[in-house]
């Protein structure tokens, strides 16, 4: 049995405005649960981290609490959660902790099917470090990654492979598994962008096999902030330029400045309410959020599914583009000859609130290459509901015909 969406949707409250929010591919809403626990531990008693008073030990154990609760969420080790401010700015930084240790000659791999935090950090680290630059594209009519062009890029010199797990502009999940078995068999890195994956699938970095993991918390109900994942052991070997007083201890040598605890307490608050949502019989954490993930799957799946069948009804007046085997319910329209500015700011007078733009996905639109300089995409999130869907299409149907 699906969860009851009914009673999910009655502890968010900005669901309240009467907005049909298609827009979690940028940022879900969240739950007051979430609200709560910022608020809470923000207005403390809160200190720097430390033992002694109250105040400094609400601190530590916001840390301590988020790290576990990101571990269970990514089924990683809590020692290699590395809080970050967002996916843009942890993927910078990364790039150029790992560009330090290339000696030039090597080269790094990107596909086209990224959005850009997880190619432009790696394009500029490889001009600076002395390493070519390789492009992997995706299929526009399928909008499969080509994983024939995956394997010819990847060789002995390559110094890492950054890739998405699911694409934030159409979808398309690419089998990452593969990659990073092709990736390890010649003794290079992979850096997974989870941001867009994680809102969907249940992230197991042991499964994935990706060295390095990230998504963001607030696109799945949580707070504005990242988190990257990676084995501790691989952290240790990185050294990152920091304060000369700053620790030097694995995972806090790579967060600078004192940590927002407020948002890690939010972070956790949002780890907790997805295990909340449908955990059965579970009893661990872990097993409660595989267990909620099932029932959000088949939710999303199912209402991708009405959805799909209202489009199909527009005939060749809209094209599609999220068109991969396997993909996330986030979906991308055009309409010849009609703007999608048009069509976002028209839905938008009915409270249905869908986006339009390339969404930072700048490789990808390009690949498209559709004459409009925006696409119209719709997102799925937990909260969404079947007079969500029905809304969206008797709005697209009126613009259409207008």
């Amino acid at each position: 049995m699906p969860f009851d969406v009914d009673v999910l949707r009655s502890q968010f409250p900005s669901l309240a405005s009467g907005i049909a929010h298609f827009d979690g591919p940028g940022g879900t809403q969240a739950p007051l649960k979430v609200g709560e626990a910022v608020a809470q531990a923000l207005t403390g008693p809160l200190s720097n981290r430390g033992a002694g008073s109250l105040s400094e030990r609400n601190a530590d154990a916001a840390v301590l609490a988020f790290r576990s609760a990101m571990a269970d969420f990514l089924n990683a080790d809590p020692r290699g959660i590395v809080y970050g401010r967002s996916a843009t700015q942890l993927c910078y930084d990364f790039s150029r902790h790992l560009a330090k240790t290339w000696a030039p000659g090597g080269n790094v791999v990107v596909t086209r099917l990224d959005h850009d935090s997880n190619v432009r950090p790696w394009v500029q680290a490889a001009e600076k470090s002395g390493q070519e630059l390789r492009w992997v594209s995706f299929d526009s009519r399928t909008s499969e990654l080509d994983m024939a062009g995956m394997l010819a890029a990847i060789d002995d010199n390559t110094r890492i492979v950054a890739v998405t797990g699911a694409s934030n502009l159409i979808g398309t999940m690419p089998n990452i598994a593969a990659i990073t078995a092709i990736a390890h068999a010649h003794g290079a890195l992979v850096y997974m962008d989870a941001v867009h994956y994680a809102a969907h699938e249940l992230v197991n970095v042991h499964e994935l096999g990706a060295d390095f993991v990230m998504c963001s918390p607030y696109k799945f109900l949580g707070p504005h902030c990242a988190v990257l994942a990676a084995d501790p052991a691989l952290l240790e070997t990185l050294e990152p330029d920091k304060l000369l007083p700053s620790t030097n201890v694995v995972p806090e040598r790579f967060e600078f400045g004192t940590l927002p605890y407020e948002l890690m307490a939010g972070t956790t608050a949002a780890v907790d309410f997805l295990a909340a949502i449908d955990p059965r019989t579970a009893t661990s954490r872990r097993a409660q959020l595989a267990a909620s993930y099932a029932s959000i799957h088949e939710h999303e799946t199912r209402l991708r599914a009405r959805m799909e069948e209202g489009f199909s009804s527009f005939g060749d007046r809209i094209v599609c583009h999220s068109n991969a085997q396997r993909r996330t319910p986030t979906m991308l329209l055009t309409m010849p000859g009609r703007k999608m500015t048009d069509a976002n700011a028209f839905l938008l007078e009915r409270d249905v609130l869908a986006p339009a733009g390339s969404f930072y996905a700048y490789e990808a639109f390009e690949v498209l290459g559709v004459p409009d300089t925006h696409g119209l995409r719709m997102g799925l999130a937990p909260y969404s509901n079947e007079e969500d869907v029905d809304r969206l299409l008797d709005g697209l149907a009126a613009f259409l015909s207008n």
